[in-house]
This record gives structure tokens, sequence and C-alpha cells, in this order.
């Protein structure tokens, strides 16, 4: 949080302190339209307070003309280094005065994401470089820095991950680094956006499976688990994302009012794509329902302490797969594959081959009102014995010959 101090003798003057301890001079003052504005005059230790109160008192002087100094080209414009820009980001997206690319104000959660990958990646590599002089080769140089490495940490105390490198963060990186020069040119901070045109590391996709062998061990090892004591919100957390493929904090996060269990879909009020319905299968269903409600908490899967939800779903999952003798798996990296083929893929171990007439993703018009949020019976043209008018085949209510979201069958013989 930055903070201020005013000079007594010159009002409107001050110096500005932001979180990493940089001093700059400001003036505060108002516009002939009434307007509130603030300017910087420049760095202290680069100015001394009575020069930086001379320039001041220039511009209030300019101000009581009817002149807006804020308006005038700013000759400190070429000094700005990509740690006043960043600063500038996180605080104007904060106070959500930046939209994001759905002209709505950024997430929290992802200007978590974005500070994150500002300070540990981009300051330390370019933070005191002139926004002005920096070059593609530069942004793509300190990319390759980030790949090889040399701004990863090791984890500090008992909670929270290793900072890492690798392809896939110095690609995010540079991409929120693009982004943060964007919204500056957008909104007159910079010039130009010197990481315009930069090529980004292409990631490698991940090609690891869950055989079906593996998928039985790890059935084997949760249920001895569960038996040994382990921590039963982990482990039907675990079952859930097995059964769903969604993403992990979107599991964890669930929330009872969002699932319609009549329905059998999940209503998600928000997604990285914004809102989405999405149907379960009946296990899947189970699993939830199967949670016991905690008094004041929201969630399906509540936190042990606190009122979030449950996070320790990658500990659980560590110890059950190295008991399954299972490499190289997490939630995040098994359930995108999921999502690709859901409850079809031999992921889960269960049997693609469906009776005559039963439901199929994707294809079949009688699902398409559970994609929308809306049970057959709530949809003019669609009944529960019946298909839309024109459409041949007629429609197999939820249930009959596949399960409630014509996904295949559940994998409880292995889970």
């Amino acid at each position: 949080m930055q903070s201020f101090l005013w000079d007594g003798e010159l009002k409107g003057f001050g110096v500005r302190v932001t979180p990493s301890g940089l001093k700059s001079f400001v003036v505060q003052y108002r516009n002939g339209e009434g307007r509130s504005r603030r300017i910087v005059i420049g760095r202290y230790g680069i100015f001394t307070v009575e020069q930086a109160r001379i320039m001041a008192r220039e511009k209030l002087l300019a101000v009581a003309k009817g002149i807006d100094p804020a308006e005038e080209p700013e000759p400190v414009q070429s000094n700005t280094t990509v740690r006043d820009v960043c600063e500038w980001y996180l605080r104007e997206a904060e106070s959500g005065r930046i939209l994001g690319r759905r002209r709505r104000p950024i997430k929290p959660s992802t200007l978590r994401m974005d500070r994150s990958r500002l300070e540990i990646h981009v300051l330390p590599l370019l933070g005191d470089r002139k926004v002005a002089s920096l070059k593609l080769r530069d942004i793509e140089g300190a990319q390759a820095d980030i790949v090889a490495g040399k701004t990863s940490k090791p984890r500090v105390g008992g909670r929270g991950g290793a900072t890492t490198g690798g392809e896939g963060v110095a690609s995010r990186t540079m991409s929120t680094l693009h982004a943060v020069f964007e919204h500056a040119v957008r909104l007159g901070e910079i010039e130009s956006n010197p990481a315009r045109g930069v090529r980004r590391i292409a990631t490698t996709p991940r090609e690891r499976r869950l055989g079906r062998s593996e998928i039985d061990r790890l059935g084997k090892a949760m249920r001895i688990a569960e038996k040994d004591g382990e921590h039963p919100t982990g482990l039907a957390a675990i079952r859930f994302l097995l059964m769903t493929g969604f993403r992990r904090m979107e599991a964890l996060g669930l929330q009872r009012a969002w699932l319609d269990s009549d329905e059998s879909y999940v209503r998600f009020p928000d997604t990285k794509s914004g809102p989405q319905n999405r149907v379960v299968g009946r296990s899947a269903l189970n699993v939830l329902l199967a949670q016991p409600l905690v008094e004041r908490s929201p969630f399906f899967f509540p936190a042990d302490w606190g009122d979030g939800p449950f996070t320790g779903v990658v500990r659980v999952l560590e110890r059950v797969c190295a008991d399954a003798r299972i490499e190289d798996i997490t939630p995040a990296h098994a359930a995108p594959h999921l999502r690709q083929r859901r409850g079809r893929s031999r992921l889960l171990g269960t049997d693609d081959r469906r009776p005559p007439g039963a439901c199929r993703p994707g294809r079949d018009a009688a699902l398409r009102p559970y994609r929308r949020g809306l049970a057959p019976s709530r949809r003019p043209g669609i009944g529960r014995d019946r298909g839309p008018a024109g459409w041949k085949g007629g429609y197999r209510a939820p249930g009959a010959g596949c399960d409630r979201d014509g996904w295949g069958r559940p994998p409880t013989n292995a889970l």
C-alpha cells in the first residue's frame, strides 16, 4: 500500500512511498474542471527536496493560470522504468480502473497471479530498465533467463510452493508483461509497447495419461488410505476431480448454492471464460451430496480452519500416488486431459461402448438444454418421453443407458 507525506510549506507538494520503498515527489491539485489530479515530479535522490519544491511551485503556478500540467508532455516520460509501469498497473487494476478482455475489472485472482509474475520474474530482471530503451532482445533475453531458472527460489516455510522457471512460467510471464505495457500505452502512461512483437516461447504439451492399470492402483490406494485415516475431504475432492475433469480450484471452490441436484448440473457464476453451466454425472453428484455440511461454510470441500475452501488436495494426492507407485501426476496436470474426453476416456477406466440409443455429448440435441442450463422439461418442444420436433431417434431420458450427463459410466469399480 503506497503512502504519502505532504509538505507543510507548499500545499499540494509531497512525496509518495511505494511498497518497494521507492520515493517520488508529487504534486496534487484540482484542474479547471474541478478534477483532482496528481503528477510525478521525479524521484527522491535525483532531485533534492528544494529542487522538487521549486518545480512543484511552477506546476501549481500553471494551475493558477488555468493550465493543467498533466495535459502537458512530461519530460520525465523517457525516464519511466519498468518498475514504475508495473506498480502503476497493479495500483490502477486493484482499484478497478483498468478493464480486462471482457470489459470488466480484472479479477482479484488474476491480479494475484499478475503481481506474483511481475514481482518474482519481471522486476528482478527488468525492473530498473527504462521503458523507452527496452528492445525486443532485452525482453526475449529475460524470457530465456526465466526458462533457465535464474529467478527461481526455494519454498520458504511450510506453506506455499517454490518459485520455479521453465517454458510455461516464462511464456505466461511474457504475456502478462505484454498486457501491462498495452494497458499503459492505451491509458497514456508510455508512448509505445516495447514487448509488441515479442515471440513467446512455445510450451511443450504434456502427454502424460493415466492408464487403466494406474486408475485401478489409484483407486485401491485411495480405499486403503481412507481406512488408514487419510484426509476424507482430500480423498473426496480427488474422486470428484477424476469423475468430472473440473479445474482444481473450480472443484475445491464449488459452492452448494451452485448445484442443481435435480437436473445434475453446476451453474458457475464465473469462470475464466465467463458464467458456465456444467453437467455432472450421477457418481460425481453422489460424491458431492455425501460431503458433510459444515456450518457457515458454502463449500462442498471446506477448509479445516477458516472460511475458505480446502486447499490441501495436492499433498493428499502426492501421498496417495506414492502409495500407488504413480509418478508425475497432479490435479492441475491430470484434469485437462480428463476435460478433453470426460467420462468416455480410458483415463477413468470407463467403457466407451454405449447401448443403442444412448445419449452422446456434443452430438445429441437432447443435451443442448443442459449445456444452456435448462432442463428438457423447461424447454419448449422437448419432453421427457420424446425428442424435439424433427429430431429422429427420440430422447432417452438422462440415466437411460448412460450416466445422467451422457458421458459414460462412472469409474465406481475403480474409485
